[in-house]
């Protein structure tokens, strides 16, 4: 049974050494020509200009949790829909009170605020 998966742990340790091995050579064989311009911190194109451990708003992580979670659920449509023919009436029924709830999710999520950004 083991002989089964010799092909596989064969292409993971050919894999391995011809990523250590790249790796290595990289480092063996690249250029090194340090200076402070290339070692100095910047974001966007210039200077940093505020301290890197500031704190975000809490509303920034809100935001893309709830983006996450709105995408995830309409990433169940295209299953459903690549099968609505075999799932008939009830399969349209079902998908039809998921997205309502959605909705209801959405719109509950946009009365409380969540989605405004001052």
């Amino acid at each position: 049974m083991l002989a089964e998966y010799f092909p596989v742990l064969l292409f993971l340790v050919v894999a391995a050494v011809i990523g250590i091995a790249l790796i290595v050579l990289g480092n063996l064989l690249g250029p090194r020509r340090p200076e402070a311009e290339k070692a100095s911190p910047y974001e966007c194109g210039f200077e940093a200009f505020e301290d890197t451990r500031m704190r975000f708003d809490v509303r920034y992580y809100l935001i893309a949790i709830l983006f996450i979670i709105f995408d995830l659920e309409i990433a169940f449509v295209f299953p459903w829909a690549t099968v609505f023919g075999k799932l008939g009436l009830l399969g349209l029924v079902e998908m039809g009170l998921f997205l309502a709830l959605l909705v209801l999710g959405f719109v509950y999520v946009w009365k409380k605020g969540a989605l405004e950004w001052e």
